[in-house]
């Protein structure tokens, strides 16, 4: 074998080669997780959690510059991407979608501030993820309560798409670090969970559309 042979590449090897790939895809579905949301704001079949959504669109931005000085690069396309998205789908919730005006939703919403808080005051990049996390699941749990009473008010699609840019930007990291693995990772968790939470109460419910009809 001489010195110019080509040696097989390492996993890691072909995670970090794969990384912008992974990363320009995530990109993309978060674009087109988004375009059926949008379509069923303005039809009025859906109608965005509004505290939800502005807790996403802040910690969006929150996330993309945690990711970027952290170190990332093919993963903050997904970051990037979900800043803008989220807070437009936060603009149209305004005058489009319901709730974010309750005692409840305005603690809930004071508690993620303080997570975003943490984020800014903790200089150590994992805990600072695990406080964006945590804001972030309080968003989630706020938008629950309305898909168990009103399933049809979400696009399911666009939960199960933003599940799969979340697998995607995994892929996008190209390396093995907690700081910028752990959102990526929660983020398709907590979307599929949404996701099937949907499915199930319209199931239960027998709600109209099916999961082919949120995609058409």
């Amino acid at each position: 074998m001489t010195a110019f042979s080509k040696r097989p590449l390492s996993a890691c090897g072909m995670l970090v080669t794969l990384a912008p790939v992974f990363g320009v895809l995530a990109g993309v579905v978060g674009v087109v997780d988004t375009v059926p949301y949008v379509r069923d704001i303005v039809r009025g079949s859906t109608r965005p959690h509004r505290g939800t959504w502005f807790i996403w669109g802040m910690l969006a931005i929150v996330v993309c510059v945690s990711q970027r000085a952290d170190g990332a690069s093919w993963s903050l396309v997904m970051a990037g991407t979900q800043a803008v998205l989220t807070s437009f789908i936060f603009v149209l919730a305004i005058r489009r979608g319901e709730g974010g005006l309750s005692a409840t939703d305005g603690l809930l919403i004071a508690i993620a501030a303080a997570g975003m808080a943490a984020w800014v005051l903790v200089d150590e990049p994992l805990l600072a993820t695990a406080c964006v996390i945590a804001a972030d699941l309080i968003a989630a749990a706020m938008m629950v309560p309305k898909v168990h009473r009103d399933p049809g008010s979400e696009t399911l699609m666009t939960f199960v798409l933003a599940g799969a840019g979340g697998a995607l930007a995994v892929g996008a990291v190209g390396a093995a670090d907690a700081s910028l693995l752990c959102y990526p990772i929660y983020y398709c968790l907590v979307n599929w969970a949404l996701a099937l939470l949907i499915h199930q109460r319209r199931a239960a419910l027998g709600v109209a559309p099916t999961l082919v009809g949120d995609a058409l």
